[in-house]
């Protein structure tokens, strides 16, 4: 039995998943196995594959610390730039032999017997395992729109995250559904070739200058002769984005200078009062997502494009309909982003005592550092509840996790513990920061965003700088968990 059962199994292979593995390694845990439904590492930069994909946190800091890389091509990483440069870390730390790709995840449960959790996959396989990881993100699945008529269209459809290089779209008529964080990028590119091009949008962002450029080789040079330097260069930045976290997060004088940078973005290029009207917002700077561009507003005033400020109501068999008004299209592309877990996980999770995940998080996510929950033993979450960033690089969050989680591992493994489950009064410690903090922030302002749950609680963004996070998950407490040890399960047992 025991050379059957895995110490962790790890859910996903993104950053969140190598960034784990690596870490496991590190502390000489080598019984592990990393799944994952794709087929190879990579995660939402294996699947984001459309025209224009890129990264919107420079690329320094969007990278692992311990790996750096001084080769960017550009100060914003490129789709496949990101991705080979995940390939990259993979080969390094030899990752791909610990790895098995197309394993759907259905369902987890816990034996609190053994310590155990029994995970299965579709087709019928079954995984053990004493630690199990999830670093699935929250960027994965597709978010695809329910619109009347959508089996009735005759023309092709895709989806940003699931882009088919196969579809030639030039020189045709195509209808973007979406105009956030894709559609920014895909419309830009698109535009120059496809015969006419129209954009609904539901909600405008705020969407200030991107500050990209092509790395010259005499800085990549310095880099790899002088890497105290690119290190420099990584903390400088993470220091500038902490600082638009004063107005990002939180609604001061900065969120004003940067609501007004944004307008200044707008004015520059839209002369048009009618379009200018469609893409400024009518809510507070930061209440959504800040985005960056330069070359979504003059895409927008292109002769062949045309934003529609209202949603697709209905799809017919040659194009869309929006307020009552139809569009002619040859192509349907959904910029509609991922759908992003607020209340539980794709597939049932079972812990100690009868929880059930789905059901404990019904009225919204809760846990202690976004990494543990009560109730179920021995799981560990990257980048779970309330650690996503509003204004920086998720890495800055997730690094810690990793370093958590292989500590936990290790401790686990060295000190003969079955199991450890978060502290009810921990997490509840936990949770009540959160809310308190959260009612502060600009992510409360009254706007409609996908931060907020149904119920309008926020379960997916940190309400605070990240190197506050970073020193409250920066080292593992035992004291915070209730443990059980083999050695007093065999003593019952003897007994």
């Amino acid at each position: 039995m025991k050379d059957t059962v895995l110490d962790v199994l790890v859910i996903g292979s993104g950053f969140s998943g190598i960034g784990t593995a690596i870490n496991l390694k590190n502390k000489g845990i080598t019984n592990f196995k990393i799944v994952d439904k794709g087929k190879d590492f990579g995660g939402t930069w294996r699947d984001n594959k459309y025209p224009g994909a890129a990264c919107d946190v420079p690329s320094h800091l969007y990278s692992f610390s311990f790996e750096p890389n001084p080769n960017w091509s550009r100060m914003f990483a490129t789709s496949d730039e990101i991705e080979a440069y995940m390939l990259g870390v993979v080969a390094k730390h030899g990752l791909r032999e610990k790895a098995e790709f197309g394993v759907t995840v259905e369902g987890m449960k816990f034996d609190e017997a053994s310590g155990v959790w029994n995970v299965t996959c579709k087709g019928g396989k079954t995984i053990a395992a004493r630690v199990v990881v999830s670093a699935m993100g929250a960027l994965s699945n597709p978010s695809i729109p329910k619109i009347e008529g959508s089996d009735s269209f005759k023309g092709e459809i895709l989806h940003t995250a699931r882009w088919r290089k196969d579809v030639n779209i030039k020189g045709k008529k195509v209808a973007v559904v979406g105009g956030g964080a894709s559609a920014i990028q895909l419309v830009p590119a698109i535009a120059p070739e496809v015969k006419e091009l129209t954009v609904f949008q539901r909600t405008p962002s705020w969407i200030i200058p991107k500050p990209d450029y092509d790395i010259a080789e005499w800085e990549k040079t310095i880099y790899r002769a002088l890497p105290f330097v690119q290190s420099i260069r990584r903390n400088t930045i993470y220091a500038i984005t902490e600082m638009f976290g004063a107005g990002i997060v939180f609604n001061t004088p900065m969120t004003t200078a940067l609501e007004r940078l944004a307008r200044f973005n707008i004015e520059r290029t839209i002369k048009d009062p009618a379009l200018r009207a469609k893409v400024t917002p009518d809510y507070r700077f930061g209440c959504k997502r800040m985005l960056i561009s330069n070359d979504w507003y003059p895409a927008l005033v292109r002769d062949n494009v045309e934003l529609v400020a209202a949603p697709v109501t209905k799809i017919n068999p040659h194009g869309v309909e929006s307020n009552g008004e139809k569009f002619d299209a040859d192509v349907l592309i959904y910029a509609t982003g991922f759908e992003v877990p607020k209340a539980g996980v794709p597939f049932p999770v079972t812990g100690a005592r009868g929880h059930n995940l789905n059901n404990d998080w019904a009225a919204g996510a809760e846990s202690y550092l976004g990494i543990n929950v009560h109730g179920f033993p021995n799981l560990f979450f990257c980048m779970g509840p309330n650690t996503g960033p509003g204004h920086t690089s998720v890495l800055v969050y997730t690094e810690p996790q990793y370093r958590y989680i292989a500590s936990a591992v290790s401790r686990m493994l060295t000190e003969g513990l079955q199991s450890i489950e978060v502290k009810a009064e921990k997490q509840a410690e936990f949770t009540r920061f959160i809310d308190e903090r959260m009612k502060v922030t600009n992510w409360t302002a009254g706007c409609k965003s996908w931060y907020l749950t149904d119920s309008g609680r926020n379960t997916t963004l940190y309400p605070g700088f990240a190197g506050e996070y970073v020193i409250k998950a920066s080292t593992f407490h035992l004291d915070d968990f209730d443990v059980v040890k083999k050695s007093d399960i065999e003593r019952k047992q003897v007994a």
